[in-house]
């Protein structure tokens, strides 16, 4: 179907809502304002010329512009929306956007109903934090790993194994699939469960992430000590900014101290030490 954009500039401001009013009657099933003017969209269907007059009629000096909209594979279209994301050593991309890109400093995430793709500030805050945080041969358990991004990040940082934990039967295949794409499928082990049973069964780690929402952070952050190793060390995220105060309150409450901060947006991540 071929649907025109019809673009509506009024003649002064105070006529921005009589057009808008017209646009509505006349048949548009939608508007939105755009500066100082108003945007439709109409089916091929349409009597444009029709539409037209009844715009006219509202405001006989307001400048009307059709144009006919281009046809889009939107099958394909929404990859212009996903972008490759260098954040500090690695960078984080989907396939299409891999090649040329070094193996062992890329992670590679197909997008798909698993959360995870370098797309959202929390999952970068995570990654940025990691950099400093992974040791040569370090244990890792990564609680909601969606996509596993994190877990393969941290292996490509050096960590020697990873434990991908998520509770989602949808997220699982994603993740499985990425593991497998990015070379790592004998260092991470995708897990499905819930966080709080399966992280005793892989302790002690020496690092555990997880980029979850507060509430949920809340109500593990009693489990995590038992299931590190004497230095191990925490990464949170899916904290929003406002919720900072309440969370470092948390972390002191239950013995931890604060060692570094990452913020992008209206999110905030946090490492953390015993």
């Amino acid at each position: 179907m071929t649907w025109h954009r019809v673009v509506c500039a009024p003649s002064a401001p105070d006529q921005m809502d009589g057009v808008t009013a017209a646009m509505f009657a006349a048949g548009a099933e939608g508007v939105h304002e755009d500066g100082a003017t108003v945007v439709t969209h109409l089916p091929e269907s349409a009597d444009v010329d029709a539409f037209v007059r009844a715009l006219r009629a509202a405001d006989g000096a307001a400048t009307i512009t059709i144009a006919p909209l281009e046809e889009v594979d939107w099958s394909l279209a929404w990859r212009t929306r996903i972008g490759a994301h260098r954040l500090g050593a690695l960078t984080v991309a989907p396939p299409w956007l891999a090649d040329g890109l070094p193996a062992a400093t890329t992670v590679v995430i197909e997008p798909a109903m698993a959360f995870g793709t370098g797309e959202h500030p929390t999952t970068r805050g995570v990654v940025r934090l990691l950099e400093s945080t992974i040791r040569p041969g370090d244990a890792v358990a990564d609680l909601g790993a969606g996509s596993a991004v994190l877990a393969i990040s941290a292996v490509k940082l050096g960590a020697a194994r990873a434990f991908a934990i998520e509770n989602d039967a949808d997220s699982i295949a994603n993740a499985e699939e990425n593991v497998v794409r990015n070379g790592v499928a004998t260092q991470v082990a995708v897990l499905e469960g819930e966080a709080a049973l399966l992280l005793p069964l892989v302790a002690p780690v020496r690092v555990i992430l997880a980029n979850i929402i507060s509430s949920v952070l809340l109500e593990l952050l009693p489990a995590l000590p038992s299931a590190l190793a004497p230095d191990g060390e925490i990464i949170l995220s899916g904290i929003l900014q406002e919720e900072r105060p309440a969370m470092l309150a948390a972390l002191a409450a239950h013995g931890w101290r604060v060692v570094a901060e990452d913020a992008e947006d209206v999110w905030w991540s946090v490492r953390a030490a015993r």
